[in-house]
């Protein structure tokens, strides 16, 4: 786990950098609409890098929270119930997130 926060936080670094320039500096922040949106998610790459991004950010949150979390001390059942409702948070998240992805895209399954 620990390689792992620190490879997401370089993922997240080099993604963030490439969302800002996109977002404000070739496309400025005011001139951002749905349809705008909508026709960038449906680029591979960009949808792929945004799933990624997803994926990357809520790990790389959700394991900082628990890993500060252990360090404050807590341990046992309580170490337990918090771990599981962590995963079970992100997991839904990431889900959702993908659902969204998935509706910006134009992809419907079912």
């Amino acid at each position: 786990m620990w390689f792992l926060q620190r490879v997401t936080a370089v993922f997240l670094i080099g993604v963030l950098a490439f969302h800002f320039f996109q977002l404000h500096f070739v496309e400025h922040a005011a001139d951002i609409e749905f349809a705008g949106t909508q026709a960038r998610m449906q680029q591979p790459f960009y949808f792929a890098t945004m799933v990624l991004f997803l994926v990357a950010a809520t790990f790389h949150g959700v394991n900082g929270v628990y890993n500060a979390l252990i360090n404050q001390g807590l341990d046992g059942r309580a170490r337990t119930v918090v771990k599981w409702v962590l995963v079970l948070a992100s997991l839904g998240l990431i889900v959702q997130g993908i659902r969204v992805a998935m509706a910006m895209a134009g992809v419907h399954i079912g």
